[in-house]
């Protein structure tokens, strides 16, 4: 089974070069952020054409995720999370695909800090590590998958000393993420690619991606049912060389 996450940074403004990456690398389940579309204006038919059925949370601005599968009709089991009604956001969708429990989502970016927006951050985490600690007593495989804006070591980062102050690297923010990972999830590209830098983000400006001046926030939390079968995770870093791409690229593993 091969799992990916991309965030498309404009799921309309890019769907030609998500169509392409498809078509070329096959993935199974996709997990998609940032689709920057109302749900009336979700793509379904073209992504049917192209053979995955989807279920999506859409959001006219910045938000959206989207879970996309080859298997069929995908058993959606919950959108949004818990602890906060006034969160209108478009953040985390969940389904049940092929007996594994896939969550996709987008956390809040966080900047600038300090301010109200990285104080949303901090109580989005806190909502999700509570529902993860949930998903752990599922007695089936788990995954959490998305664009965590969160680079959760010097390695996940070209330059440590520029994001000192930057939401995506705060002590605080980067404690929270070693919270979840403590109640048992495996962060599978670190799992097996322990001591490489490893980027999954580049700045459009700047030459960032030319430069390989990169960030990690995309990845994969597996509980321990599904870490026991993790083979491959691979960042399809090319396609983030495409014309018109996102900042973004594909990832993937295969378990």
């Amino acid at each position: 089974m091969k799992i990916a996450t991309y965030n498309i940074n404009g799921i309309n403004a890019r769907l030609e070069n998500l169509l392409r990456w498809l078509k070329e690398a096959s993935p199974d389940v996709v997990c998609l952020q940032e689709l920057k579309a109302p749900d009336d204006r979700f793509p379904e038919q073209s992504l049917l054409d192209a053979g995955y059925h989807s279920i999506w949370h859409g959001q006219k601005s910045w938000n959206g995720v989207a879970i996309l599968s080859r298997y069929g009709e995908i058993q959606e089991t919950r959108r949004g999370l818990n602890g906060d009604p006034e969160d209108l956001h478009s953040r985390y969708i969940e389904a049940f695909i092929n007996d594994v429990v896939i969550g996709c989502l987008y956390l809040p970016n966080g900047n600038p800090f300090p301010g109200p927006k990285f104080d949303y951050k901090l109580k989005w985490i806190e909502r999700l590590i509570a529902h993860a600690d949930k998903l752990q007593s599922f007695d089936v495989p788990v995954a959490l998958i998305g664009d965590y804006n969160i680079m959760p070591t010097e390695l996940d980062t070209y330059k440590p000393e520029k994001y000192v102050d930057n939401a995506l690297f705060r002590p605080e923010v980067r404690q929270l993420f070693e919270k979840l990972l403590k109640q048992g999830w495996t962060d599978a590209i670190r799992k097996l690619h322990p001591d490489e830098h490893i980027y999954t983000f580049w700045d459009y400006l700047r030459n960032a991606y030319g430069r390989n001046a990169g960030l990690r926030l995309d990845h994969f939390l597996l509980n321990p049912i599904l870490e026991s079968r993790l083979q491959y995770a691979v960042v399809d870093k090319d396609v983030r060389g495409w014309a018109h791409s996102s900042d973004h690229t594909p990832v993937w593993i295969v378990v």
